[in-house]
């Protein structure tokens, strides 16, 4: 039973199909396929119930899933600790996420983390939960922040200990400026510039359509945005009010933008996700142990 083989089926458990799997891997279909077939042959049990687009674990193949990962585990345990003897472990770690004031989180353990191994490097990644997940699943991500509700099903993750205060930017001179916070009837007759997240179609998919209720559809969205710096711009031209989180963009009493929270309160809390049965590169692994030692309370498999 060869390791490589081993990682070949913990892919497909996770993509539950042969295609995501090879798609992951960098490998084709037919080769992936042949690889699980031999595995089966030779540990003589069916592992997969082959379904249309795809593929089921069966018992043995849930044990095998179970023993694949302890002995993955160890192998990549022993190589980490080979190659720390051989020098400063160095590497990227690939993090992605919408803008969010718990990125401070983030950058706490990276700073711990470069103070003590500088040959370690971090690229970030902008974006909302679809667009992470979808980068994430690639493998193109290590980790994603993404603001619940957002569907988590398919990874393992952290509740970072913050949560995130939805409302309105505006400019100092508007009329709504005046209220310290602002009612649903005050987002009726004025347009507004909202992030795609926050006009998902579907319910459940994002607080703040769920929080405004059956009148969304009345709304006067005039612009969408994917970046707070870029929807700024459009609310200090006059072109409406930004519905997004506080903390985000310059709203102190020296600009002349300013931030009112929704009233009912909405908050959104943070996960911070990975992909099951994820194999990390040295970096990552060194990253998600101390994610893993900073929030260990919060840790969810």
């Amino acid at each position: 039973m060869e390791i490589r083989v081993l990682r070949y089926f913990l892919a497909t458990a996770r993509e539950g199909s042969i295609t995501g799997a090879a798609n992951f891997l960098h490998v084709t279909q037919p080769t992936l396929s042949r690889q699980i077939r031999a595995l089966e042959e030779e540990l003589g049990q069916q592992l997969f119930i082959r379904k249309s687009h795809r593929v089921v674990l069966t018992m043995e193949g849930m044990l095998l899933r179970k023993r694949a990962e302890e002995i993955l585990s160890m192998v990549d345990k022993t190589e980490a600790e080979f190659s720390a003897m051989e020098g400063t472990i160095s590497g990227d770690v690939y993090i992605g996420g919408g803008e969010t004031e718990a990125i401070k989180l983030i950058a706490e353990i990276a700073k711990e983390l470069r103070d003590l191994y500088p040959g370690v490097h971090y690229h970030l990644y902008s974006g909302n939960a679809q667009d992470v997940t979808e980068r994430l699943d690639k493998g193109l991500l290590d980790f994603g922040i993404l603001i619940q509700p957002a569907d988590i099903s398919k990874y393992d993750y952290i509740r970072l200990p913050a949560e995130d205060i939805w409302g309105v930017i505006m400019r100092r001179d508007s009329p709504l400026a005046r209220k310290e916070y602002i009612e649903k009837s005050d987002l009726l007759n004025v347009p507004l510039i909202c992030s795609r997240q926050a006009i998902a179609p579907r319910q459940g998919e994002n607080k703040f359509s769920d929080w405004f209720g059956e009148d969304f559809e009345k709304l006067n969205i005039v612009t969408t945005f994917n970046l707070v710096y870029n929807a700024t711009i459009m609310v200090e031209a006059g072109i409406g009010y930004a519905v997004t989180l506080d903390k985000l963009a310059n709203t102190t009493e020296s600009s002349s933008l300013c931030f009112r929270p929704l009233i009912p309160k909405l908050m959104s809390g943070l996960d911070i996700v990975w992909k099951k049965y994820q194999i990390f590169s040295p970096a990552a692994e060194l990253f998600f142990n101390k994610l893993k030692e900073r929030f260990a309370d919060s840790l969810i498999y």
